[in-house]
């Protein structure tokens, strides 16, 4: 799965309808160029780190976190605000009886803020298509082989509502700070296409 890359294709569609915007008046490629400049400022896979590290050491953030995540965002420095709306984030907890996997069906909505850009894999269409078909084949694709028991649910972002995986915090980690810990947090963990 990691070496299909669809990417082209999805950048290609995206400048001719920057092109038409532009040509048709309603922006300007500064804009454009600005819009996506304050998109990505600041966006990395370590702020969805901090927000795990948080979560498996306060017990009562991750409670609002899997309760309301765009109002607990604040207490780690983050939000959802910042784009033409704000979305709304849903965190999922995976456990030792459930596992969580984010895509995209349509597109490929991704909290960007708080993952940075998303891989050229979670683009492609054999990801978006396949994962709902056959989470588990697509997982093992990526080397994470789950127990049989183990129920898989995919969450499908929209342009109103992205994911957020908040995977299991990995064993012989109880001594650990929360940067050590956050260090330890990959953006496939944050997807749900690797265990952390």
């Amino acid at each position: 799965m990691s070496g299909e890359h669809a990417s082209a294709p999805v950048a290609a569609r995206v400048r001719r309808l920057e092109e038409r915007l532009i040509e048709a008046g309603v922006v300007g490629e500064e804009q454009l160029d600005a819009a996506l400049a304050a998109m990505l400022k600041g966006a990395s896979p370590v702020n969805g780190a901090r927000i795990v590290a948080r979560a498996w050491v306060d017990e009562g953030f991750r409670a609002r976190l899997l309760d309301d995540a765009n109002a607990a965002l604040p207490e780690v420095g983050l939000s959802m605000a910042g784009g033409i709306q704000e979305q709304r984030l849903k965190v999922v907890e995976n456990t030792g009886t459930a596992h969580h996997v984010i895509v995209c069906t349509l597109c490929s909505c991704y909290p960007i803020g708080l993952l940075g850009p998303s891989p050229s894999w979670y683009k492609s269409e054999a990801y978006r298509s396949r994962v709902v078909r056959e989470p588990r084949a697509v997982l093992a694709e990526f080397g994470l082989e789950l127990p049989a028991d183990t129920a898989v649910t995919v969450w499908d972002s929209s342009a109103e509502s992205r994911y957020l995986v908040l995977p299991r915090r990995p064993d012989g980690t109880a001594g650990m700070s929360e940067p050590e810990l956050a260090a330890l947090v990959t953006r496939e963990g944050l997807i749900g296409t690797a265990a952390v």
